[in-house]
């Protein structure tokens, strides 16, 4: 059997405080207001694409039900995309509630790094959040290629979207956390010090989102084990 790695016992650790924290205030609110303000993008997003299917459908001259079929098909595409929008998206929306978790975890676990923290502020999150779903998307579809290339190897999609995805997860989730505790100098250092954390966090994070019900919760829990994880190396 193979012996356990420190980071893979402080990712399980983790986990399972996450797990046990799910039904503070604190978390049950940011997860009801992250869920909701993501529900919300995707019937804009999906409203946006059937208004412009039916749009462009009529400057080709289409009639009524030929229009209805292409704002009909923009839904679906919009739908189809669903298992990376919805990961770029809850993962964005999370990062403006982020520090609500993370002071929740902090104020039960590290209430001595609470104490010295810095507020990131509602401006700095709603832009980290902003990148983290740029980035994610733009990542994703410049690898759309490999996914469908894959398809025939049976399991080469999903290892190639869970090493992807958990490298961008487990910067964006890490990354808020390290916000309020280091300076910007000590960032680079950190980073290259964390990759391999950062990557199982990120990896971690991924595996829940493709966990159905599991997957709603995902970025609440991500938020607390990354909190977990980022002051559990201190221990």
């Amino acid at each position: 059997m193979r012996a356990i790695r420190p980071h893979d016992v402080g990712m399980i650790r983790a986990f399972f405080l996450s797990i046990g924290q799910f039904g503070d205030r604190a978390f049950l609110i940011v997860f009801a207001k992250s869920l909701g303000l993501t529900f919300a993008l995707f019937a804009l997003l999906g409203g946006g694409a059937w208004l412009w299917a039916q749009g462009l459908a009529a400057t080709q001259g289409a009639d009524g039900w030929l229009s209805a079929l292409a704002g009909f098909a923009a839904l679906l595409a919009v739908f189809a995309a669903g298992w990376l929008l919805f990961r770029a998206i809850a993962i964005g929306v999370m990062m403006v509630f982020a520090e609500e978790i993370v002071v929740a975890v902090e104020r039960k676990h590290y209430p001595a790094a609470l104490a010295e923290a810095r507020h990131v502020g509602m401006a700095r999150a709603a832009m980290m959040g902003l990148a983290s779903a740029t980035r994610a998307i733009l990542v994703n579809v410049v690898v759309l290629p490999l996914y469908i290339v894959l398809l025939v190897t049976g399991v080469g999609t999903l290892a190639l979207f869970l090493v992807v995805n958990g490298w961008l997860l487990g910067r964006d989730l890490a990354e808020m956390v390290a916000a309020r505790h280091l300076p910007a100098a000590a960032m680079r250092g950190w980073r290259a010090s964390t990759r391999l954390e950062r990557f199982t966090l990120g990896v971690a994070g991924t595996g829940l989102f493709m966990v159905p019900i599991l997957n709603l919760a995902a970025p609440v829990l991500g938020a607390a084990m990354a909190t977990h994880l980022f002051h559990g190396r201190k221990i």
